[in-house]
């Protein structure tokens, strides 16, 4: 099969597992970002904004991990999914993306069905930009590419698609180099892909937000 075939196959093959499982591909309706517009000009700081009123949040980095934790759920879950089947994993750096945040919260989808690069390279070029405009810790953002991995992985584990010892060994091989090394660790619990990550989010900051399952502070 061609690139995109591979490519396109995998999506189908995964979509099915969760909705942040499902990556669309192709030009979206009006109103959509470009990839690019995250890593310069307004459009960044403005979604940061309208989530920090729709949290009724203060603090401009808790507004910045909220938008990452979407941002590599959407897009790391395919990714890691797409790793545990051993399908051709897509290209999800932001230059092959689209992007809108609405009042269904943040959506992506792909330009084209091509194949992609690693795991956290792809994402490095939005925590540079997340960085830029807002003091928000780079250990907190790969924090939570390394959470939104791991859940990838979890739920992987509970569809059946691969056993937990299969997923917990992907998911240490996937968190063995920077900038994922030393984000947390998966704790040995049979059958289930249990994940405990050494930094916090700031979710339990917004308010009636508590702790994640997997936060350092529990």
């Amino acid at each position: 099969m061609s690139e995109f075939a591979d490519v396109l196959a995998t999506l189908r093959q995964v979509r099915g597992l969760s909705p942040f499982f499902a990556l669309d591909v192709g030009r979206p309706d009006p109103g959509w970002h470009d990839g690019a517009a995250l890593l310069g000009g307004p459009a960044l700081p403005d979604v940061l904004g309208r989530i920090a009123d729709r949290y009724r949040t203060g603090e401009p980095r808790v507004a910045a991990s909220l938008f990452f934790l979407g941002y590599s759920a959407r897009l790391l879950c395919p990714v890691v999914a797409a790793r545990v089947v051993g399908g051709a994993v897509p290209d999800v750096r932001p230059a092959n993306l689209w992007w809108r945040y609405d009042e269904d919260g943040l959506r992506v989808r792909l330009k084209e069905p091509v194949a992609g690069v690693g795991v956290a390279e792809p994402l490095a070029p939005v925590v540079g930009a997340l960085r830029a405009v807002t003091p928000v810790a780079a250990g907190l953002l790969w924090g939570n590419a390394a959470s939104s991995a791991a859940g990838a992985l979890r739920t992987a584990a509970r569809a059946g698609v691969a056993t937990a010892e299969q997923c917990v060994a992907l998911g240490e091989e996937l968190f063995a180099e920077p900038p994922l090394r030393g984000t947390g660790v998966f704790v040995p619990f049979p059958g289930e892909v249990v994940f405990r990550r050494r930094s916090c989010c700031l979710y339990y900051r917004l308010d009636g937000g508590g702790k994640c399952g997997d936060c350092a502070l529990t």
